[in-house]
């Protein structure tokens, strides 16, 4: 395997070959041609344009896991879609790129995973053509994390069709969405009850609400869902009914490595900027770079970000083989991320009053970066994993 150094920043690296540092490059130019151009007006319109999807699609970024047969790239191997993460997170100026991520990353699987023949076949080729977005629905305004806690309900009507009824909210993709994977309750279980419906956006009684105005990400659409006497048919429930819980478990701790990989790249990113920044801005006659507080805060924080890399890059090597444990994944997602913030604040107070403005681009990492301690489960959530790992 070929060892490669990503940058001064950057701890040695040898996760990746040269299969997967030929698609960096691909990965980059896309960004660069498709999605870097429209930043602006993605994040003013607050989602991505459809097209995006398509175009990601035929550069063989999107939808590469999903199997030949079907359109896809019949690639497994996770250290592709680790290198797809960290190029969008590092280098690119669009926060709209996150929904391609998200789709390879943690929608995609519960599609080639989770579905029989027919439904592949009714599924995967538009998924994989980037023509069917997809999107997962499992939180609603009274549950946040409890996943167990959801009460949208999918009510079995005869033998063909469920009728569901419910809401959601903080869905990602949820304004371009085709295809939603819906968490809902068709059992009084709090696990056992839980079953996975795919509704199609075009159904008589599904609406998507208003896009949520947040802090950060404002290119990428983030959608409240509700479902009101929507017929759903039975054809359309992943795998048994009452195995949703299950199945949303056994998706996490990829979602989670993704989460904490994708911060470590954005790490890497902003100190890299940050370095360029500091060497150039004078104050006082001299660079801010020459000042000791400027040289020991960076090396603070690079050398962080160099262990940080290590750690990260040996969890992406376990889950490429099929050994990355949930209690791993919690602690990297929990790890990075808080890092995460800490450094953009930090690298932020160094670029001054400049930094606070938009024109800048750690204003926006500033901004982007307080979500990833959150979604996909807290870092209290995290620490609860790992500490009854411990047996507390």
């Amino acid at each position: 395997m070929t060892t490669l150094t990503t940058s001064a920043i950057s701890a040695e690296r040898s996760l990746y070959d040269a299969d997967h540092e030929l698609l960096r490059d691909t990965v980059r130019a896309f960004a660069d041609k498709h999605a870097t151009p429209h930043a602006e007006r993605w994040r003013a319109e607050g989602k991505v344009d459809r097209a995006l999807f398509q175009e990601a699609a035929r550069a063989g970024i999107l939808g590469f896991n999903i199997p030949e047969e079907y359109g896809g790239g019949g690639v497994t191997d996770f250290r592709f879609n680790a290198v797809i993460g960290e190029e969008f997170s590092r280098h690119s100026a669009s926060d709209g790129l996150a929904g391609v991520g998200l789709s390879n990353d943690i929608v995609v699987p519960y599609f080639t995973d989770l579905t029989d023949d027919e439904q592949k076949a009714r599924w995967l080729p538009g998924i994989a053509a980037g023509e069917l977005i997809v999107a997962v629905a499992m939180t609603e305004p009274g549950t946040g994390s409890d996943l167990a806690g959801i009460a949208t309900t999918a009510v079995r009507d005869g033998a063909g069709d469920y009728v569901v009824n419910g809401s959601k909210v903080f869905i990602s993709n949820g304004q371009n969405a085709d295809l939603v994977v819906t968490a809902v309750r068709t059992g009084p279980d709090r696990h056992g009850g839980i079953s996975l419906l795919v509704v199609e956006a075009d159904r008589t009684g599904f609406a998507r609400g208003r896009n949520l105005e947040k802090v950060g990400l404002h290119a990428q659409d983030t959608s409240e869902l509700f479902f009101q006497d929507v017929r759903v048919p039975a054809a359309n429930l992943l795998g048994e009914e009452g195995s949703g819980f299950k199945a949303l478990m056994c998706n996490l701790p990829q979602e989670r490595i993704s989460i904490a990989a994708n911060a470590m790249a954005s790490i890497e990113g902003v100190l890299e900027r940050t370095v360029e920044y500091v060497k150039e801005r004078k104050a006082f006659g001299r660079t801010v770079g020459s000042f000791q507080n400027t040289r020991f805060q960076l090396a603070d924080m690079v050398t962080t970000a160099r262990v940080g890399r290590t750690y990260i890059d040996d969890l992406l090597a376990k889950h490429s083989r099929g050994e990355l444990s949930a209690v791993d994944a919690a602690a990297a997602k929990f790890w990075a991320t808080e890092h995460y913030v800490d450094i953009v604040g930090r690298c932020l107070q160094l670029h001054g009053a400049y930094g606070y403005m938009r024109e800048y681009r750690i204003a926006h990492d500033y901004l982007d970066s307080r979500i990833t301690t959150i979604y996909g489960g807290t870092t209290e959530i995290m620490k609860e994993i790992v500490a009854r790992d411990l047996g507390l």
